[in-house]
């Protein structure tokens, strides 16, 4: 007799905890149903057309600059040798350790009237104000080259693989019929990359999509914006919700058309071994050009708003450093914490369910609950707050009825809500590292130690943890620092009178203490740096010869 997979505890412990994380998103599609005429029209009249011109706009900009720049840097890297090449191809990643809001912040206080460089010309020239024309930085401009400087990495993590990985055969077979060069990189390479490329453009534009604190501090109106204007400002947390579908619908259809691209592109290598094309030597004075092209993204990325930071936090810190500041880095480690072993221990048991029984509708479950990764830190907290505002009515609403007396805001009010939505946005990256590691061990292990007597679960203790350890530990890490620098959610969701470093920092850049917001900030970017070096070490141990 065929013994149904359902028998399985580990299949319906999924079922129940893939129910829990989608729950908040699919509130925020019900939402459309509740009529909010009124705001609506209220949007249509005023300000609707500004958040979906400022959305696309910022959204496909940064997508297409982010191209430019992360496919540029990764072929240089995987295709030509030049002096400080071995450095210059991990320090490229630096920038995704700088949270785009504080890059917005640091550049606003070095390049705005009052910053040390105009300051500078103003002294140098004798000039006043009216007599020279200076960039704004607080501009749709400003804001999609923040973005575009920390998000290239998406784009050049993926594309620089895919083009190391590509066989020198095909370079071999190109220059035989006298295509080389530029036309080769048309041609051949760049197409036979460009599902990683398209891949990493989307992560950058859904990413763009889902800013808050650059387009707030620089005054631009997105949808991101008008959910908490609607949310805070009006008071209407279904209008709010309704805000929050048409956000996700954008981004589900980049990710529509991201697959759509893809979908007749489907190229394999022949036989096992893959000999990678040599790399191309380059003349100094083509070499010194492509170190300049290099470290360019990086200093404006990375080191000069580090050392900035650097600066004013040194300035600031005997001020700024005191029990209040040791109180926002607790309490930034421990939410971080738990979210980050809340995330791995949801991947740990997704992946493993996945490994025991193969089944579509376990997979369909696993793949809903991971989707949130792809959707906006402000959407998942508007659902995350409708479904623990409608548990903790119903509880209060049972307490009365059976006790006469009211329990309060039990989940909604708590660091519940937040935990919630970190594990939604965030489970998708401890699971891919998770099933990284299990797709490592050969199922032979499992069956070995199933003929012993060991159960599912004691095969997972004594064999699979063990053989996941550093998956596991990179996860935690890479969930650690994400939640560490999450803004949107955390502000929505945090309980009264809680903050973390990134809330601090949001609050202090907001009252134009740029100084002062320094040293929350430097601490967010050098905690940053370490899931930087965990990604330097897998792409070294890949294939990049």
């Amino acid at each position: 007799m065929k013994i149904s997979p359902w028998r399985e505890p580990w299949l319906w412990a999924v079922t129940v905890f893939s129910l829990l994380l989608a729950v908040p998103v699919l509130l925020i599609f019900t939402s459309v149903f509740i009529p909010q005429k009124e705001l609506w029209q209220h949007l249509f009249a005023t300000v609707l057309n500004d958040y979906v011109y400022h959305s696309l706009l910022i959204a496909f900009s940064v997508g297409g600059l982010t191209l430019l720049l992360g496919t540029s840097l990764a072929w240089l890297v995987a295709r030509y040798e030049f002096a400080g090449r071995g450095t210059l191809q991990w320090l490229i990643l630096l920038p995704m350790a700088m949270p785009a809001y504080i890059l917005a912040y640091t550049y606003t206080g070095m390049l705005d009237v009052a910053g040390p460089l105009q300051t500078h010309l103003r002294a140098t020239f004798n000039w006043t104000y009216h007599d020279y024309w200076f960039p704004d930085v607080r501009s749709v401009g400003g804001a999609i080259l923040m973005l575009s400087l920390v998000l290239y990495p998406y784009v050049y993590m993926l594309a620089r693989t895919a083009f190391s990985e590509q066989s020198a055969s095909f370079y071999e077979a190109s220059r035989s019929m006298g295509v080389s060069g530029f036309g080769y990189f048309r041609r051949v390479a760049f197409p036979l990359a460009r599902p990683a490329i398209l891949t990493g453009t989307a992560l950058a534009m859904m990413e763009a999509f889902a800013d808050y604190g650059t387009v707030q501090y620089f005054g631009i109106s997105t949808f991101t914006t008008g959910i908490f204007r609607t949310w805070n400002g009006l008071g209407n947390a279904i209008g709010a919700a309704q805000l929050a579908a048409v956000l996700t619908s954008f981004v589900l259809v980049i990710l529509l058309i991201e697959k759509h691209s893809r979908r007749r592109l489907r190229y394999f290598h022949q036989g096992q071994k893959q000999n990678s094309a040599k790399r191309l030597t380059l003349t100094p004075v083509s070499a010194l050009w492509a170190v300049i092209a290099c470290l360019l993204p990086v200093s404006l990325g990375f080191i000069i708003p580090c050392a900035q930071l650097l600066t004013w936090a040194a300035e600031r810190a005997t001020t700024q450093i005191d029990s209040g500041f040791i109180d926002l880095i607790w309490n930034s480690f421990y939410l971080a914490a738990s979210a980050a072993l809340i995330a791995v221990g949801l991947a740990l048991l997704f992946a493993y369910a996945k490994r025991l029984r193969s089944h579509w509708l376990l997979n369909s479950q696993v793949q809903i609950a991971s989707l949130g990764y792809a959707i906006p830190g402000t959407v998942i907290a508007i659902g995350a707050m409708l479904m623990l505002s409608a548990a903790d009515d119903a509880l209060n609403a049972l307490t009365e009825s059976l006790f006469d007396t009211s329990v309060g805001l039990i989940f909604s009010g708590t660091l519940v809500a937040l935990l919630l939505a970190y594990s939604v946005r965030f489970l998708a990256v401890a699971l891919h590292n998770v099933e990284a590691g299990l797709q490592r061990i050969k199922p032979s292990m499992d069956d070995a130690a199933r003929s012993m007597g060991l159960s599912s679960f004691a095969v997972l203790k004594t064999v699979h943890i063990p053989l996941l350890r550093a998956s596991v530990l990179s996860a935690i890490l890479l969930v650690f620092v994400d939640v560490l620098k999450e803004l949107p959610a955390t502000l929505i969701l945090r309980p009264f009178n809680f903050n973390t470093l990134a809330v601090r920092t949001f609050e202090l850049a907001s009252e134009e203490r740029l100084q002062d917001a320094a040293v929350p900030a430097i601490a967010i970017v050098l905690v940053g740096i370490l899931p930087v070096v965990l990604l330097t070490r897998a792409l070294e141990s890949g294939k990049d010869r």
